[in-house]
């Protein structure tokens, strides 16, 4: 696979169904996430982020590795699902976002998948899907801050281990944030496990990964 370093800086981060699941019964929960939004927020546009050097290896052409992500179904139940059960036999948009609750991501990024979900199933897509290095609760909470419905799967990669293996790990450890490592933001199109269209930015800038983006590659 093709390997491409890319040097950035993460200020551009501020400007801004169901297939074959494993059910895995859990106590619901309930959690206000709104300070922590603001919060970020406020950090985001009032600290400038120290540049951070990744390395995609995933491109076109490559078939995705397995991996196994979580979320939760309408019905508040903890589900899992798998790259495979994703993309197998089917056309799949996966989008990457740097963080739930941050301004470009709440915003532009996921809201615009939502908006144009009819347009791009209408080309043929499957499924599509969002994927973030939060956790499943952190993921519930966003979705239901925005009013999402089934328009958009959003999945947890939450130890970062499909983000790890396709190479678009974003180590944000040294900021003032406390993001961690998270992922590059991107959107692919993948037809039955391999990556047709492979849109990757620089870390958490939006240029070249929204939904018109894709639309306009189908």
């Amino acid at each position: 696979m093709a390997a491409a370093a890319t040097s950035l800086t993460f200020s551009a981060f501020s400007s801004a169904t169901k297939n074959h699941h494993n059910h895995i019964p859990l106590a619901s929960s309930s959690y206000s996430f709104n300070p922590i939004r603001n919060l970020r927020s406020r950090l985001l546009h009032h600290h400038s982020i120290k540049t951070s050097t990744i390395t995609a290896i995933i491109s076109v052409g490559d078939k995705l590795p397995e991996s196994t992500l979580s979320y939760f179904d309408s019905d508040g139940e903890l589900q899992t699902t798998s790259i495979s059960d994703l993309t197998k036999s089917k056309k799949t948009i996966l989008f990457a976002v740097p963080g739930a609750f941050t301004p470009t991501c709440s915003q532009k990024h996921l809201p615009g998948f939502v908006e144009i979900s009819s347009e791009l199933k209408a080309k043929g897509v499957n499924t599509i899907a969002c994927i973030s290095v939060n956790d499943a609760f952190v993921l519930k909470a966003w979705k239901a801050d925005l009013k999402i419905g089934d328009e958009v799967l959003i999945l947890s990669d939450g130890n970062g281990d499909f983000t790890k293996a396709i190479g678009c790990g974003l180590d944000l450890s040294d900021n003032p944030i406390g993001l961690g490592v998270r992922s590059r933001r991107y959107a692919m199109l993948v037809e039955d496990g391999v990556v047709k269209v492979l849109n990757l930015e620089e870390g958490g800038a939006f240029t070249s990964s929204s939904a018109q983006d894709m639309l306009a590659a189908l």
